[in-house]
């Protein structure tokens, strides 16, 4: 595969961004449009598991704090329970709501993250034809992996993101304050799609760290469209898993132009 010499952080943004393109075309030309399937699957648990944890915790914390307080739903004040109870699933049904708006894309990226961890390898047979024998110990590590660098991701992006909430309280720095956060996101969701190819070159996360420093245009134009997702009013949870499969393509096409940057 040949690429032009790689010069500045803009020729690595412009190679991600570009790598979407390809990786769209990719997709459907040698089938793996069938891991789309999966975030599908993955809506429906998200959907229904999800809403039946809540009412069922709900029911739980109501229980709890009648017993607690010592009212039922024969007390004299048989609107107290009623109140309590619709207080409870409401309060729950929030904090639901709030933990997937801010945490909603990196429980998405664990979630599938065995599913982005096979795509990817398959996506490098595909376009070097070199075969990644299936071994189990290998691929558990690989979503082990996956799974930590998110966890690592998440933390560091939420620090990041309150540091740029208090510099949005000073006047002409706070209006970029919501960009920055932008392209912080951005940063950390491709770091974590792109690893999945540095994992099978054996780098450690030390190093992979260095990678992506050393390539910050790349991972930010690679978590860009699924920083975009995560935008969408309401339904930007359930597009991520879809922007999560094209990312993870995109981000192993851009791998392996990296690799020839002098090429």
């Amino acid at each position: 595969m040949e690429v032009n010499r790689i010069n500045s952080q803009w020729d690595y943004f412009k190679m991600g961004f570009h790598s979407y393109f390809k990786a769209i075309e990719l997709i459907f030309s040698t089938h793996l449009w069938l891991y789309f399937l999966f975030p599908i699957f993955l809506n429906v648990l998200l959907f229904f598991g999800g809403y039946a944890f809540i009412s069922s915790l709900s029911e739980n914390v109501f229980e709890y704090i009648t017993n607690w307080i010592g009212i039922g739903n024969h007390s004299e004040n048989s609107w107290i329970p009623v109140f309590l109870y619709w207080f409870v699933w409401f309060v729950f049904k929030i904090l639901y709501f709030l933990v997937f708006a801010y945490f909603g894309g990196y429980i998405v990226l664990i979630l599938l993250s065995p599913v982005l961890a096979f795509l990817s390898e398959k996506c490098e047979e595909k376009i070097t034809g070199k075969v990644y024998p299936f071994n189990t110990d290998e691929f558990v590590r690989n979503v082990i992996r996956g799974i930590i660098i998110s966890l690592r991701n998440m933390l560091l992006q939420t620090l990041y993101s309150v540091a740029t909430f208090i510099l949005s309280f000073i006047p002409v720095i706070g209006f970029l304050m919501p960009f920055a956060m932008f392209f912080i996101a951005s940063y950390f969701y491709g770091f974590a799609f792109l690893d999945y190819n540095l994992e099978r070159r054996k780098m450690s996360i030390s190093k992979s760290v260095l990678f992506m420093k050393k390539r910050k245009g790349l991972a930010i134009s690679n978590g860009f469209v699924f920083s975009l997702f995560m935008l969408i009013p309401f339904c930007g949870i359930s597009l991520a898993g879809f922007a999560a499969i094209v990312s993870v393509v995109a981000g192993t096409i851009s791998v392996q132009q990296s690799e020839n940057q002098n090429a």
